[in-house]
């Protein structure tokens, strides 16, 4: 049985599944931030609902994606989970390369 990375390095050489999974990395990178912010203060979910006064759920949401074609988290949201793993949120806009700016 092939573990999920094996999947997905089988799946990547699909040019289709390949440009769609490449789309979405900007999403994914931000949600990894999230995990890795609070694994590095050793929080579990539970304790970041707590500190920012939500659900384990609504944390346990936000950390996978939340759908985000159902919803995207509010910059409060975000600035509370921030706070809560001692960290402050910054929003950036980054320059596309010239093929892709408008």
């Amino acid at each position: 049985m092939k573990t999920h990375d094996e999947m997905v390095q089988d799946w990547l050489k699909d040019p289709e599944f390949k440009a769609v999974y490449d789309a979405l990395e900007p999403e994914f990178s931000w949600l990894d931030e999230l995990l890795k912010a609070r694994q590095a203060v050793g929080l579990t979910q539970a304790e970041v609902a707590e500190r920012m006064g939500t659900k384990p759920s609504a944390v346990a949401r936000l950390e996978a994606g939340g759908g985000s074609n159902k919803h995207s988290p509010s910059v409060a949201t975000l600035r509370k989970y921030a706070e809560a793993v001692g960290c402050q949120l910054e929003i950036r806009l980054v320059r596309e390369p010239k093929e892709n700016a408008y």
